[in-house]
């Protein structure tokens, strides 16, 4: 996953969110699993395929490999697909992602402009992988 830039959700001008940071919402939890608002933010980033997990990503079909590893390591749920943004799209990938707590939000949104990534290893006869930013 490469080229992270913020995206600003036309939904975001609805009084049912609250700009608290650039970037940065507060809003009912869409799914009810949380006690009080979430905080949620949309970013926009491209799949690159010759990396481990992402070969046969694109829009339409963004892999778990390393999605799920960014969802772990940021303390994330997906809250918004952008199925529209994501068909009519060749290349770019749209997600917004929420949190209870405005830190998780806040170290995502550090990935701005940087790439983040799986890279296999193995250990004991068995796959692995870890996850890079740079």
């Amino acid at each position: 996953m490469k080229n992270f830039c913020s995206y600003k959700a036309e939904k975001y001008s609805e009084d049912k969110y609250k700009e608290i940071e650039d970037g940065i919402y507060q809003t009912a939890d869409p799914f009810g699993m949380n006690d009080g608002d979430i905080y949620v933010t949309s970013l926009t980033f491209e799949l690159e395929n010759d990396r481990y997990g992402e070969e046969d990503g694109s829009p339409r079909f963004i892999p778990q490999v390393p999605l799920e590893g960014l969802l772990d390591e940021f303390g994330l749920f997906v809250t918004d697909f952008y199925e529209d943004l994501n068909n009519a799209c060749e290349t770019v990938c749209y997600q917004e992602f929420g949190s209870p707590e405005i830190e998780d939000i806040r170290k995502l949104r550090t990935l701005i402009g940087k790439k983040f990534y799986a890279k296999p290893y193995e250990e004991d006869g068995e796959e692995y992988y870890k996850l890079v930013t740079e």
